[in-house]
């Protein structure tokens, strides 16, 4: 496999991950602004667009969004996140460049595949963010959801287990991993144990943001902090969401590569054993550890972790920057 299709698999795989993830947190804390209680309550202008900030945040856009908008409201990060195409994460622009990808493997790639990426780009450039902000964006966001299941059960049916497929979903999972990340450290340091209303609605929104809310309860119930959350997401070895389940799978993953040239497969072996290390010193993170005043410390180290595991894939597989931008 020549490194520059390695890579653009790699990137399908990030890009389709990150669309859904996108879809996801919107849905979620768009409905959290226009949720009953909330509604009740009257917040002064700058407190509602600090959960428009957050969201900006939990996606890694803080400095992009302001530079390019300035002021945070419903509209303005609406617009941004989802159809906005000089974002180059919004929703958008990812499934074109995961398209975009795509369409150099035509000949390589099931042709089922590219149908279902290509017809999800086609009706995607059609939307308009009149549309989007006239009426609530639940349907909108619902169908890009709907579009990236269909892409992943037909990626899941069709593509053979060799390298095309391990490549596309070391992407996944290393995507995977820093959404969740970017999430809980978006969360602010001053929701702690005592749970109050709208804290307890904002903590039930990062889990749903993270489609782990009816999981997280069959464990730990009504009893929802902090604590728990980041026991659950970032320890959890069943949550498919977990960092602790996305790395293991990246693992899994790289360690099925087939490789035949001598100096690429020392290259392999020696990434896999780094990769090991590190997922190794996740599962020895102590329950302890887990605190509100920690936070920041265990999730933006775990950000570098993956930066880390990003450029390091970069390295030994692909040539770097010819796909990916």
């Amino acid at each position: 496999m020549l490194n520059r299709t390695a890579e653009a698999l790699f990137w399908i795989g990030r890009y389709m991950e990150r669309a859904e993830n996108h879809a996801r947190l919107i849905d979620v804390y768009y409905h959290l602004q226009q949720d009953e209680f909330m509604s009740s309550i009257q917040l002064a202008e700058n407190q509602h667009n600090d959960k428009w900030q957050r969201m900006v945040e939990a996606l890694g856009s803080k400095a992009s969004f302001e530079q390019a908008y300035g002021q945070y409201s419903e509209q303005t990060v609406l617009v941004y996140i989802t159809l906005d195409r000089d974002n180059p994460n919004s929703l958008v622009s990812c499934i074109s460049h995961a398209r975009n990808n795509l369409r150099t493997l035509r000949e390589q790639a099931p042709t089922e595949l590219w149908e279902v990426l290509n017809s999800f780009y086609l009706w995607l450039r059609e939307q308009s963010s009149d549309g989007l902000l006239k009426e609530s964006p639940h349907q909108f966001l619902s169908q890009i959801k709907n579009w990236c299941h269909m892409f992943y059960g037909c990626m899941h049916s069709v593509m053979p287990r060799q390298n095309e497929w391990n490549f596309m979903e070391c992407g996944r999972y290393l995507e995977r991993a820093e959404n969740t990340l970017r999430i809980l450290n978006a969360v602010p340091r001053d929701i702690t144990g005592g749970i109050s209303g709208g804290s307890y609605l904002y903590l039930q929104a990062v889990l749903r943001s993270m489609s782990g809310y009816q999981a997280f309860r069959r464990i730990y119930a009504d009893s929802i902090s902090v604590e728990r959350i980041l026991e659950f997401v970032i320890l959890g070895t069943s949550f498919p969401r977990s960092v602790h389940f996305a790395f293991h799978k990246l693992i899994e993953h790289i360690r099925s590569l087939e490789l035949h040239d001598k100096q690429l497969k020392i290259a392999h072996d020696r990434i896999y054993r780094q990769i090991s290390k590190l997922s190794a010193e996740l599962d020895c993170i102590e329950i302890g550890d887990l605190t509100c005043e920690r936070k920041d410390e265990l999730t933006l180290s775990l950000l570098q972790s993956c930066s880390w595991i990003g450029n390091e894939l970069g390295k030994t597989f692909f040539l770097v920057g010819e796909v990916s931008a």
